[in-house]
Formats: structure tokens, C-alpha cells, sequence
């Protein structure tokens, strides 16, 4: 699956998601936008890409719901259990982090 969330605050949204412990590798496609990328899992990727007039900001409608298992590496600054948390554009983040062991 393929997920592509456009925004306005790109590198707002990169802080963001990076701090959640999300791994997000700039990328450019030939003469396209720099955007970013993660991995939700090995089926799974999402990009951020800037917001434009082709393609405008997603909205705060946007809902996401995820489990995270932090990498032991880099752990998440929340506690175990199910966050709600809004990011830089509005949009809703249902965060769910599992107990480590």
C-alpha cells in the first residue's frame, strides 16, 4: 500500500513524525519535489510530499491509526498504550504503542 499525505509544513511534518521515532529518508524523483518517505511496514509506505496547486494540502480529515514498535535503538518519547495526537497540518494521529517485552 501506498499512502502520499501533501502538506504544506514539510519539514514541520518531518520533525513531527521523526520524533515519534518514524524513520523519514528524503527522496527526489528525477526533477520532482523532495519529499520523504517511511516504511510502515515492508508492504507499507508513506510519503509526504509538498503541497501544491496540482496537488493541494491533505486535510486535517485525514485520520491514521497505527501500531509503532520502536526500535530498540531509538525508543518513542510516549509511554506504552494509545496516544491521540494532532499533527502540524490537523490531521489526527491514533497511536497505538505496545508494551516492550
Amino acid at each position: 500500500m501506498l499512502l502520499v499525505i501533501y502538506t504544506a509544513r514539510l519539514e514541520e511534518c518531518r520533525a513531527f513524525y521523526s520524533e515519534l521515532g518514524f524513520t523519514l529518508a528524503p527522496e527526489q524523483h528525477g526533477s520532482g519535489p523532495l519529499h520523504y518517505s517511511t516504511r510502515f511496514s515492508r508492504t507499507t509506505l508513506c510519503e509526504f510530499y509538498p503541497a501544491s496547486d496540482r496537488s493541494p494540502a491533505t486535510g486535517p480529515g485525514l485520520r491514521l491509526s497505527l501500531t509503532l514498535r520502536p526500535h530498540p535503538a531509538s525508543p518513542s518519547p510516549l509511554p506504552p498504550g494509545d496516544h491521540t495526537l494532532t499533527d502540524p497540518d490537523g490531521r489526527r494521529l491514533l497511536l497505538s504503542l505496545p508494551a516492550s517485552g
